[in-house]
């Protein structure tokens, strides 16, 4: 397992510019973070077997120069003294718009053709929490997530519910084809003739078909149980915030739903811990990864230990995937993949962006 030491690199890579019974008696470092001004950002897009040399440069280079402008978004917003729920939710609303990533438009389809999206956002302050699953026509799940928390008495809404409250709120709908890209599509139709099933009908209003790489193909076959993406913010009055949102898995069946939108296993943030975690959801719903990082760092175990010891387990009983955390205001990940999409900054470093398992 890779994993890094709580360090910023020096040189780093850039393509553009008892879960909160009490805080512990020593000063939390989010509270001192409070006191200086200080913020920092970590955002994950998703792991899986993302190995050098199975990547081609362009693509690699996309996936660099979006994970750069998604964290320099963040970090306006936090160094402008704006907060940590804003932050995690504009960095969600770019990656759920960008086809890139398994969230929102570049959600992955299911075996019967459509896109379901799930999501949660979660505040360490109060445990505030709010959760979205099966959501089928929503824009932006990390906001409907968001409204649940803010505007409703529940922590979890789903499917059609979902939808009738994101009216009610005011958010914005689209339609099937709004999702559609066709190496997403193309995924799904090989996965779903491997398992022997029928290939459902296009949706309405998407393109004609369009050839798509064979190695593309390939890379997401690779990835396609993990794609999720996520965002832990610490803003300068000391919040710290937990979102995740995901399409979930490629040709998933009978109304499957992952950890992204379970408080506890893909999501979590309470006194200075904030998790957002992706992978094989199966398993860290098992473990509740997410709150079980956050449990361990509260007994005075170092953050990036308490998040390898956990990723450890989860190797244990063969789930796999990362998480990435603020932890004491530190950015933190791990995994027990090949490779996470990630990016990270604190008020006094330097932006940091990296894809593989040694960076």
């Amino acid at each position: 397992m890779r994993a890094n030491d709580n360090r910023i690199p020096g040189e780093t890579i850039m393509i553009r510019t008892a879960l909160a019974a009490a805080l512990m008696s020593a000063a939390a470092p989010a509270a001192l973070a409070q006191d200086d001004g200080g913020w920092s950002i970590i955002i994950h897009g998703g792991a899986g077997v993302i190995e050098r040399g199975q990547m081609d440069a362009d693509t690699e280079a996309a996936y660099r120069e979006a994970l750069s402008g998604a964290l320099e978004a963040g970090r306006e917003i936090l160094a402008g003294g704006g907060s940590a729920m804003d932050a995690v939710e504009q960095v969600a609303w770019i990656l759920e718009d960008d086809p890139l990533f398994n969230a929102g438009r570049g959600s992955v389809y299911t075996s019967e053709g459509t896109v379901e999206n799930d999501a949660s956002i979660m505040r360490a302050s109060d445990m505030q929490a709010g959760a979205v699953g099966g959501v089928m026509n929503v824009r932006h799940p990390i906001s409907l997530a968001r409204a649940v928390m803010e505007h409703s008495p529940h922590v979890m809404l789903i499917a059609d519910g979902a939808s009738a409250f994101a009216d009610e709120q005011g958010l914005e709908r689209v339609d099937q084809a709004f999702y559609f890209t066709e190496r997403r599509w193309q995924a799904m139709v090989r996965a779903v003739e491997a398992m022997g099933l029928p290939v459902p009908e296009r949706p309405e209003g998407a393109p004609e078909p369009e050839p798509v790489r064979e190695g593309m193909l390939d890379i997401l076959d690779r990835e396609k149980r993990f794609g999720t993406i996520g965002v832990v913010a610490l803003d300068q009055s000391g919040e710290l915030v937990a979102g995740t949102t995901t399409g979930g898995t490629t040709a998933k069946r009978w109304g499957r739903v992952g950890d992204t939108p379970i408080i506890g296993a893909g999501t979590y943030a309470a006194n200075d811990c904030g998790v957002s975690a992706t992978g094989t959801g199966e398993y860290f719903i098992r473990l509740s990864v997410a709150a079980r990082i956050c449990l361990l760092s509260e007994t005075g175990l170092d953050g990036q230990a308490a998040a390898d010891r956990v990723m450890d387990e989860l190797t244990d009983i063969e789930g796999d995937g990362g998480i990435v955390a603020l932890i004491g205001g530190q950015p933190v990940w791990s995994m027990n993949t090949s490779g996470m999409y990630r990016a990270s900054q604190t008020h006094d470093g330097e932006p940091y962006v990296a894809i593989f398992d040694d960076e």
